[in-house]
């Protein structure tokens, strides 16, 4: 049976082949405009049985604001939910600060007369004679999606299910069975976003499944599993940040299987670096950002910095050199790609000799070494410097910028980097590592033997995995468990799987407007769990139990790590003064720092 992993990335799409004895590995260009184009040719003369796809079809869809065309249905009175979002304010003193943005136009946002009360009551059900009037309105103004977000509806949705069945023909995301929670600005975006996506995503796993005939596609998630194609077409929201997501869990498996059980995960790929930090137990959140929108689903716990590979240089408005966001990408890509103008991170590596240009991509692609030296100057003429100092001052910059992510999964979480190793990865990430150790006091750098295909071993070290939620603020989560339980088994019955739930509880202090979530058998010690999180416990008041949330997984084939491989080399390893390098039992590259 042969497996295969693919992650698509911004520069390059990695794959790696496992037919149960051996590894093979493997990289071609992206092809932004058409992702299938690059899986095809990475793909081209074999026909797998299982793949597993990390797809930036949805994130790229809300980023470029290419999504489908798509309206947001409410309840009368709150059609500018969207708008007004919360109080919070990202810059407190900016008299400036624009508007928020918004996935669709206001025209295309709707009111419809009903009423769904707090307790899950119906205080008015949907009149049809309105619901048919607006799905007429829907249809004349050539709208393909609709995302439905009632009032409460997370208690009862039975009127959002009673709308659904006057818009047939369209695409329809439900709030209730998007994310049944309360918090209705959280909820509504993240019913928008679902929505604004999930036609493209049909549409591009519909097509590459056609190509892919005979071949059983599976899409990894956020939260570290893998969905069928089906439901990541239905619920795509939950595919974002899927390659990065990967990578932690490819990651991880490799520090353990070294003997590290404390790690920061290093992922420094084409266009942006991921980092992450493992503590004995993966850390989920569902409270993170698209772009300018919030999605509330479970997602690996991931902090992502614009700087990467193809990151570029340039100088702002006070003539300070500066690195990122922008990137090059897959095309025009670095200066020494051969078809760039703007100077990256690859560039400045390649000009300090970090690179070897005849051996990049296990030498199937040359660098322009003259080409990249030729821009640099010219740059470099223009700020005042030489070449070298230019191309030193490039990879600071990104070190420093690099630097401030990994302290903030850290140090600003209340952990001492200097009790964890680092672990990097991705295709530029161990040009950077240990000058990133030794700027953190870090003691160990862990290199994988598959560093610049990790996110796509990460793939098929994946189960089937996925998550469900259910608002219980004044309820019974005892009901609420079993309820998701039998749902979670309907839905993995009809992929042949049977799933082991794991019952976890939102809870916080009466009164506070922010939960903490534990595992419901450890729902006791949440005084202990709050103190260390937050410094602080309150004892003697009362708590309340906000959100039942139900983990499901099924146990699917996994890669071995250690299994023979046709070794190829998708990373450059620079190993700077005052660190040492062995090679352990499993290809991996250990370096340590030298104490003086």
């Amino acid at each position: 049976m042969l497996r295969v992993g693919i992650d698509t990335g911004g520069t390059f799409t990695d794959f790696v082949f496992w037919d149960g004895k051996c590894v093979e590995t493997r990289k071609v260009r992206s092809t932004p405009d058409d992702p299938s184009r690059a899986i095809l040719e990475g793909l081209r003369g074999l026909t797998p049985d299982e793949v597993v796809h990390g797809s930036t079809v949805a994130t790229n869809a809300v980023l470029e604001r290419k999504g489908a065309r798509t309206a947001f249905v409410t309840t009368a009175g709150f059609e500018d939910l969207l708008e007004i979002g919360r109080q919070n304010r990202s810059r407190l003193y900016d008299f400036w600060v624009p508007p928020r943005a918004r996935l669709v136009p206001r025209e295309w946002t709707f009111g419809i007369d009903e009423r769904t009360l707090y307790d899950g009551s119906i205080a008015k059900p949907v009149d049809p004679a309105p619901a048919q009037a607006l799905a007429d309105q829907l249809q004349a103004l050539g709208i393909e999606s609709v995302a439905v977000c009632l009032l409460h509806a997370y208690a009862n949705g039975t009127n959002e299910r009673a709308l659904a069945a006057y818009l047939k023909g369209f695409s329809v995301s439900l709030s209730h069975r998007v994310l049944p929670e309360y918090r209705e600005f959280e909820r509504a975006s993240t019913t928008l976003v679902n929505a604004y996506v999930s036609p493209l995503m049909a549409r591009y796993l519909h097509r590459l499944s056609h190509q892919l005939a005979g071949t059983s596609l599976r899409v990894f998630q956020s939260n570290g599993g893998s969905i069928s194609a089906d439901a990541a077409a239905e619920h795509a929201i939950h595919t974002v940040l899927s390659g990065p997501a990967a990578g932690v869990l490819g990651a991880v498996a490799v520090a353990r299987a070294a003997g590290f059980d404390r790690v920061i995960t290093f992922d420094m790929g084409g266009t942006s670096t991921d980092v992450s930090l493992y503590d004995g137990r993966f850390t989920y959140t569902t409270e993170s950002m698209l772009g300018d929108f919030p999605i509330r689903v479970p997602v690996l716990d991931i902090h992502s910095v614009g700087a990467g590979g193809g990151s570029i240089a340039w100088i702002d408005s006070g003539g300070a050199l500066r690195v990122g966001p922008q990137s090059a990408g897959a095309r025009p890509g670095p200066v020494c790609y051969g078809e760039g103008d703007q100077i990256t991170v690859t560039d400045a590596n390649l000009v300090l000799g970090r690179i070897e240009a005849d051996r990049f991509l296990s030498g199937r692609m040359k660098l322009d070494v003259d080409r990249a030296r030729r821009a640099m100057q010219a740059f470099a003429q223009r700020v005042g410097y030489t070449e070298q100092q230019l191309a030193e001052s490039i990879v600071r910059v990104a070190n420093s910028n690099m630097e401030r992510a990994i302290r903030a999964v850290s140090v600003e979480r209340g952990y001492d980097p200097r009790e964890f190793a680092l672990l990097s990865f991705g295709g530029a990430g161990s040009q950077h590592a240990c000058e990133l150790a030794t700027r953190l006091a870090i003691s160990a750098v862990i290199v994988p033997r598959h560093a610049g295909v990790l996110s796509a071993v990460g793939m098929l070290l994946a189960d089937c995995v996925r998550d469900y939620s259910q608002s219980v603020w004044r309820g019974d989560p005892e009901a609420a468990f079993a309820a998701l339980e039998q749902r979670a088994a309907e839905d993995f019955a009809a992929q042949g799987l049977q799933p082991v739930c794991e019952r976890l509880i939102d809870m916080r202090y009466h009164g506070q407007s922010y939960e903490i979530t534990l595992p419901y058998a450890e729902r006791e010690a949440f005084h202990q769990a709050h103190r260390r999180r937050y410094g602080y416990d309150h004892p003697g008041q009362p708590v309340e139990m906000v959100t039942a949330r139900v983990r499901a997984t099924a146990r699917l084939e996994k890669i071995e790590l250690n299994a023979p491989s046709e070794e190829q080399s998708f990373s450059s390893l620079y190993i700077p003064p005052g660190w040492s390098a062995r090679e352990d039992a499993m290809g991996n590259t250990i370096l340590t720092r030298n104490h003086p």
